[in-house]
């Protein structure tokens, strides 16, 4: 009898434990296969033949160590701290079209890609724009709205102070630079609007009025050379 309730006992206390771990499972299963159909879709519809795998991890970013990671082993890998703030198809396809313009790029160049995935390395802040403009590309192409990108940048990427010795751009000009390219190259998704009610957009607009003037003023005057966004 004294076996019997002291199984019963522990029961209690493994049951829950199992179900907990098999809801976690079934959840990480959910958010691995929502990211790889989000993922081939992009790869599809922009013919890209180089091969690029997915992984959600639920663990933290450890540092540079997984960036070069990624690079070498031509994985995306998709964080929890990025993935919670993913709100639509449009964002999740933009936090994975940045990744794929990485990954794709590490195919190209000699020893393998080796050299460029070096180069990727020593000019991030130059790489940063380039990779988002090529995720515009690819996001259009696989039939995503590249305005998700601004939203989800403007959620998830603070504003420092400076970044004349920084490695990343001022968030602000990371903006700018993305917008400047769907107004000159994809106008439709600014004319057909389906952001404006999207709270986190409305805060771009209300963040971004000196750059975007700026912006005008180019067009306005026909200049062709580099707006100097703040």
């Amino acid at each position: 009898m004294k076996k019997f309730i002291l199984i019963c006992v522990l029961m209690l206390f493994i049951l829950p434990a199992f179900a907990a771990d098999e809801t976690k499972l079934i959840e990480h299963q959910t958010i691995q296969s929502r990211i790889d159909d989000c993922g081939s879709k992009i790869l599809n519809s922009n013919k890209i033949e180089k091969r690029v795998v997915f992984v959600y991890s639920d663990a933290d970013k450890s540092g540079l160590l997984e960036v070069d990671k990624d690079l070498t082993r031509r994985q995306v890998v998709v964080y929890a701290g990025k993935y919670k703030f993913v709100d639509s198809e449009d964002e999740l396809a933009a936090v994975l079209s940045r990744e794929i313009a990485i990954a794709a790029r590490t195919y190209d160049g000699i020893f393998n890609g080796s050299l460029r995935a070096l180069q990727i390395k020593a000019a991030p802040k130059k790489f940063e724009i380039v990779a988002d403009k090529i995720a515009v590309d690819y996001m259009v192409k696989a039939g995503y709205n590249p305005l998700g990108l601004i939203t989800y940048i403007q959620k998830t990427s603070p504003q420092r102070r400076f970044d004349m010795i920084s490695n990343k751009n001022l968030t602000s000009k990371r903006l700018a630079m993305i917008y400047e390219y769907i107004y000159m190259k994809y106008p439709y998704f600014l004319v057909n609007n389906t952001y404006l009610d999207n709270v986190h957009y409305q805060n771009f607009l209300l963040t971004s009025v000196e750059n975007r003037r700026l912006l005008h003023e180019k067009i306005k005057n026909h200049s062709k050379g580099k707006v100097k966004y703040e």
